[in-house]
């Protein structure tokens, strides 16, 4: 894998939205407005808003053409180094057709986004250049009050930093908290948090386990399935799956039937093992942890691959960062995720 240049103070990063178009929309345009003021202030950034960004919601459904272009002009414009999302949403899907990924390989830069935009990272992958599973503009760095040291701490090892051997341990609290985007008075209310009562679990397995990290939001893996930017079954050897629900809320039974599709494609049979991301507000915690050891230790019979639950990452708050088609281990005894390669070049 391609790795971009890590980031420093004063590098140029572009915003996108390649999903939902709602950080143009006038209600939650100070939404905006706050997390790129903390890309400025906090992380010293400059910014640069792709012409299409903040076109609207109603613009943006209608034009995928119109995103897949800031994508590609982003990345082809020298003086970005970075490329962050607004926001996910539900329809990245339709940029595929748009999509040079020439134009991704041979001009490598810092990647970031989640949920729905699991679809970019599949996109970067295919092209060979590691992408970065982690926070976006509205959510995480226009957090509600003040950014959350936990992602903040990520974002500068990772990112800026480049540390060797980054670990990432449980958070000791977290918030799923939801305050209306569309009322300006809560942007500086914080959130309430909860103490963190789990940790990392173990569902089953035992010892350690590595390989390249792989995955994304399930919920979003159904649009991928079939097409050019979906891994082969041999793709999956040794790599380490992760995976994470969106704030929908996805339903056990549905989360047993995209485990079963993962069974059925044999890639279950391949990996080393599994990373699993907090439930969105602890929703199902219990019923999810059921499911994916009925699934994948019974029906599968793979009761001895490892699983490592409740992970910061995804739908929940604060967050870590995971960077994509680089080498990880997992440590189940002293329940830790460390980087085995720098996640950037310096």
């Amino acid at each position: 894998m391609i790795k971009p240049k890590k980031l420093k103070r004063g590098d140029t990063v572009a915003i996108v939205s390649l999903s939902s178009g709602i950080a143009g929309d006038k209600e939650f345009r100070h939404r905006y407005e706050q997390g790129k003021k903390r890309l400025e202030e906090v992380f010293k950034l400059k910014t640069v808003t792709m012409p299409n960004a903040l076109k609207g919601s109603e613009y943006l459904s209608k034009h995928p053409e119109a995103r897949a272009k800031d994508f590609m002009d982003a990345l082809k414009d020298k003086n970005i180094k970075g490329i962050i999302c607004n926001i996910g949403g539900d329809d990245t899907i339709r940029l595929l057709p748009y999509i040079d990924f020439d134009v991704i390989k041979n001009n490598p830069k810092v990647f970031i986004g989640y949920s729905d935009t699991t679809i970019n990272h599949f996109m970067m992958y295919k092209a060979g250049v590691t992408s970065y599973y982690g926070p976006s503009v509205m959510c995480e760095f226009a957090e509600n009050y003040e950014l959350h040291d936990y992602t903040k701490k990520y974002v500068d090892e990772v990112l800026f930093r480049n540390l060797e051997n980054i670990t990432i341990k449980s958070s000791p609290k977290w918030t799923s908290e939801f305050l209306e985007w569309s009322n300006e008075e809560y942007d500086s209310k914080k959130r309430k948090m909860s103490k963190e009562e789990h940790g990392y679990e173990v569902l089953q397995g035992k010892g350690t386990f590595e390989g390249e990290l792989l995955g994304g939001c399930i919920d979003v893996f159904p649009m991928l399935i079939g097409t050019e930017i979906w891994p082969s079954k041999d793709a999956w050897e040794n790599k380490v799956l992760f995976l994470e629900t969106c704030e929908d809320e996805v339903p056990p039974d549905y989360l047993k039937y995209y485990l079963r599709n993962l069974v059925a494609q044999g890639i279950i049979d391949k990996i080393n093992g599994i990373i699993i991301g907090k439930p969105q507000n602890e929703k199902y915690y219990e019923e999810y942890k059921e499911v994916y050891k009925n699934v994948i230790g019974g029906e599968a019979n793979r009761s001895k691959l490892p699983i490592l639950y409740n992970v910061n990452i995804g739908h929940t708050a604060p967050m870590c960062i995971f960077p994509l088609g680089q080498k990880i281990k997992v440590d189940l005894n002293k329940k830790e995720i460390i980087f085995l390669e720098k996640p950037m070049r310096d």
